[in-house]
């Protein structure tokens, strides 16, 4: 039985709240622009269809997905937006069947999969709870998308956690996919729940670089979902400054982010 059923079944949790966004929209409203340039709504709702596909291939097919590796390497810059349109293009009704059929079907994979399985990715290989995580991760990054274009408040729950868990960890690969060398200590990383106001701690208690702020904030923050300007996420030290400007939580090229709103927290 997988390790992986309590991010499983936050994951669940998430694309339902999502799925709920978007189950009873007009076919114009699925054409509405979100805040990523050249993506509707149905391109977010393609883009997870496209990658849970992508994921359950890695689960049940490693051939058949090293296949899409390639593919991916050949087209580093249009691969993710080509997945998108071909997705987008579909009647919403039946894009919206084939989200529901492929995030259940690998729920049902990674939930049945055997504890210490490693799966192949983009990057390096995933164990089971970190592919989970990173579904969610997407799924809630691009549903805040879907949910300023559609002008719908979200509020957000402690599934965050696994969104700024993902994003502390991805601390060194910010740095490496700009060409830049990663500090070579850890940081301590404070952040505040949204619903409890717990704090979420990581790296040692004595690091001398440190970021603090609110949970929901730092998940903006990694997901480069809002600029840094906007948010109330703090950092001391040069480093730790310099990873504010440069996180993310997902694999691949950052992106332009968002510009700043000058809404600043």
């Amino acid at each position: 039985m997988s390790d992986a059923l309590p991010v499983l079944d936050d994951l669940r949790s998430e694309s339902e709240e999502l799925d709920g966004l978007v189950a009873e929209l007009s076919r114009e409203r699925w054409s509405l622009a979100t805040p990523a340039p050249g993506w509707t709504v149905a391109h977010q709702i393609a883009h997870l269809t496209w990658t849970d596909r992508a994921a359950l291939l890695a689960a049940t097919d490693p051939a058949a997905f090293a296949v899409e590796v390639e593919k991916a390497a050949a087209a580093p810059g249009s691969f993710v937006d080509e997945g998108a349109a071909e997705g987008a293009a579909l009647p919403p009704g039946e894009l919206l069947a084939r989200w529901r059929t492929g995030r259940d079907e690998l729920w049902r994979v990674l939930s049945e999969a055997p504890a210490g399985t490693r799966l192949p990715w983009y990057g390096p290989p995933m164990a089971v709870p970190s592919m989970a995580t990173a579904r969610l991760m997407e799924t809630w990054a691009h549903g805040q998308d879907v949910a300023d274009a559609l002008g719908v408040p979200r509020a957000a729950t402690d599934r965050l956690r696994h969104v700024a868990r993902i994003g502390v960890r991805a601390r060194d690969f910010a740095f490496a996919v700009r060409g830049l060398s990663a500090p070579g200590e850890e940081f301590r990383v404070e952040l505040t729940s949204p619903v409890t106001g717990e704090v979420w701690a990581y790296g040692p208690e004595d690091a001398a670089q440190r970021v603090t702020g609110p949970g929901l904030d730092f998940c903006l923050l990694v997901t480069r979902r809002a600029h840094r300007d906007d948010l109330a996420v703090r950092a001391e030290g040069p480093d730790a400054d310099r990873w504010l400007d440069i996180a993310q939580a997902f694999a691949g090229p950052p992106g332009e982010g968002r510009a700043a709103q000058g809404v600043g927290r």
